[in-house]
């Protein structure tokens, strides 16, 4: 099982590097990435990820262009880690935690694109996320974030789009651990209980100097597993911002997060402030990518020595139910009395979450 990797010095057990540390079923390893013209034009998000136990690879892209929700993925079985290619997909990392290219060659499923990424800020070390029920780790994982811009092309739909860094910005992440993927388990005593609970809402906001970096998954107890909120300087300098507060707005009938939100960081070093926060337009990420809604296609799902497929869905019938899992919204963020910015509002609500009237893993406001 020797690799290209092995010729390096990066091992961290005493096995070659295709075997990671633990032989948990759910470690995996992976790139996200997101895409925005800083208006409502359209919102991409790709990624790829590793599943070393599992010995699958995979990736994705999809777009939300119009009323129209495009996607394209594929999986194989994992060889070389240090192939960062699945089919028509491949990520280049030119520079080391500041430059990367993400490459979809051109199917008959409409949705190609050549995109290089130049990060705006130093990757940044997010805290890490440890979630134990019942005596067993469901979540263990660590993840880097970073903002940037975009340079390339996209062709979509029929049309191609020339991407700028002037405008066409993003955010990314690697991640890394163990979460669940892969083909369902049997639930055990885990019977009728989501792997996230209540809310998770992450914003990474950029402005012209500097990036804002939120993140909170709040319970229905108002308990919170996980939660951060550091202002980032392009020279490395973080700034810490305190215990984060937050107020939505959602959807009567629906779990989609609607209108302006609010921000707030009372504890902010030199005086609190708040942020207003307007969704452009949503992805939603979870259909048919492999983050947990629908069965045919999840991150890690062995399908095959190698699989490429397209969907196109109409956002008509997705507004029916898809925001029963993430929803990726470009936004603009608006700090009182000082800059605007644009960036990534990442919103869901699992099982009960009273606060916003949900009383149950199916209710909606």
């Amino acid at each position: 099982m020797l690799s290209s990797w092995d010729d390096y010095p990066v091992h961290q057990v005493s096995e070659p590097v295709r075997f990671v540390g633990t032989s948990d079923r759910n470690f995996y390893d992976r790139y996200y990435f997101n895409l925005h013209a800083s208006s409502d034009e359209l919102f991409m998000v790709m990624g790829m990820g590793q599943y070393p136990n599992l010995a699958t690879q995979d990736a994705f892209a999809c777009v939300r262009l119009g009323d129209h929700h495009h996607v394209v993925r594929a999986s194989r079985v994992l060889g070389d880690r240090m192939d960062t290619s699945v089919g028509p997909f491949r990520i280049e990392v030119v520079e080391p935690l500041r430059r990367l290219r993400f490459v979809l060659e051109p199917t008959e499923h409409g949705l190609a694109c050549d995109l290089t990424w130049e990060g705006a800020i130093p990757a940044y070390q997010e805290p890490r996320q440890l979630l134990r029920r019942e005596g067993r780790v469901l979540f263990d994982t660590q993840r880097l974030a970073q903002t940037g811009c975009w340079s390339g092309w996209i062709e979509v739909g029929g049309r191609h789009l020339d991407v700028t860094p002037d405008r066409w910005k993003g955010t990314r992440d690697r991640s890394w651990g163990v979460r669940p993927v892969g083909e369902p388990e049997p639930p055990g005593i885990h019977e009728g209980q989501g792997s996230l609970r209540g809310m998770w809402n992450y914003a990474p906001m950029q402005f012209d100097d500097h990036s804002i970096l939120y993140l909170c998954n709040e319970e229905a107890d108002g308990t919170r597993p996980l939660e951060e909120a550091v202002r980032l300087w392009p020279d490395g300098r973080v700034e810490d911002l305190g215990r984060p507060e937050f107020a939505h707005t959602l959807r009567p009938g629906t779990r989609m997060v609607e209108g302006p939100s609010r921000l707030e960081f009372p504890e902010a070093p030199g005086g609190g402030f708040g942020v207003t926060v307007t969704p452009l337009v949503h992805n939603y990420v979870a259909v048919g990518t492999g983050y947990g809604v629908g069965d045919d296609f999840r991150h890690g799902m062995y399908r095959g020595e190698l699989v490429v497929d397209g969907r196109r869905w109409a956002m008509a019938e997705l507004d029916t139910w898809a925001w029963f899992g993430i929803v990726d919204h470009a936004a603009r963020f608006e700090v009182d009395g000082g800059p605007t910015g644009f960036g990534l509002h990442e919103t869901g609500f699992f099982g009960s979450f009273p606060r916003y009237g949900l009383h149950g893993a199916t209710s909606v406001a």
